[in-house]
């Protein structure tokens, strides 16, 4: 059982945002034990956003958050830096609605954390342990978790497209593996649905230089490709993002096929709402912890 962990001091980013298109910046602080992850509008009066899955408001094309009329979106790739370095406490302050890009991986995160230092915390972290299997069917899209010593995902990924057709990909999500397995993996669109997501005021700030594109045929730029199976690892990298909205780490094995951010806080939320098939492992009894994550449906 680990402490919890914060970050030794502020960090300053600066990017575009891959839909709203404008530029952010947006400032890691350190947070008291206890505090979580919590995302902070600077400029709509320091509302207050929690990581967590009862602040969801969408999932189409990225997580959004929201509380009282302010929204942060493109949270994912920032969490999953957070989540995969397992530090638990942090304040983010933005100046806008969206977390920025920077290039489409969380790499730049991981750098910069790294770079910073991660400071521990008086008190230990708690764990949600699975009992049994939960499982989210949705059409052709399904997402489970089962028991397992540890975590663990396993993504299946599949396009009828010449340029990768199916990836799948089970992995330990540890420090680790994280920094060298997920975190360089870029998130990917295909150039015939730019058009349309333009017309949702989407993917205004979407380039070469924070995406990978796929053509009809090929990837547009994929002489740079990270991985030969990059796509499968950044939904790993997306999925691990969401799964932290839960609040504490969670020990089982995430079981995904053609899964997404719907899917993931579909399978949060029925995790939540199905108390006798999990568990709270920590040093003490907690009973607190269990009316807090209630509280999130």
């Amino acid at each position: 059982m680990r402490l919890q962990n914060t970050i030794q001091k502020d960090i300053f980013i600066c990017g575009q945002g891959l839909h709203t298109g404008r530029m952010i910046d947006m400032c890691l602080r350190p947070a008291p034990r206890g505090s979580g992850v919590v995302f902070i509008r600077k400029d709509k009066g320091d509302i207050e956003i929690k990581a967590n899955v009862g602040s969801v408001s969408d999932t189409s094309f990225a997580t959004t958050l929201s509380t009282d009329g302010a929204r942060v979106g493109t949270v994912e790739h920032l969490l999953a830096a957070l989540a995969g370095l397992n530090i638990d406490n942090v304040y983010i302050e933005l100046n806008g609605p969206e977390v920025p890009i920077l290039d489409g991986s969380a790499l730049h995160f991981v750098d910069a954390l790294m770079q910073c230092g991660i400071a521990k915390q008086a008190k230990s972290v708690s764990c949600i342990k699975i009992l049994e299997p939960i499982v989210v069917t949705e059409g052709a899209s399904q997402i489970a978790i089962t028991p397992y010593d540890g975590t663990r995902i396993t993504y299946r990924l599949f396009y009828t497209h010449p340029a990768f057709g199916e990836q799948k990909m089970g992995v330990d999500i540890t420090a680790t593996s994280f920094i060298n397995e997920l975190a360089p993996a870029r998130t990917f669109g295909f150039l015939k649905d730019v058009e349309m997501l333009k017309s949702k005021g989407l993917v205004k700030g979407g380039s070469l230089d924070n995406a990978i594109v796929l053509g009809d045929k090929e990837v547009i730029n994929g002489g740079s490709l990270r991985f030969k199976n990059e796509f499968v690892r950044h939904k790993i990298l997306d999925a691990i993002g969401d799964l932290s909205l839960i609040g504490m780490p969670i020990y089982g094995h995430v079981i995904a096929n053609k899964s997404g951010h719907t899917l993931h806080v579909k399978l949060l939320k029925k995790i939540l709402l199905n108390r006798d098939l999990w568990e709270i492992i920590s040093p003490a009894v907690l009973t607190s912890g269990t009316s807090e994550l209630a509280a999130q449906v």
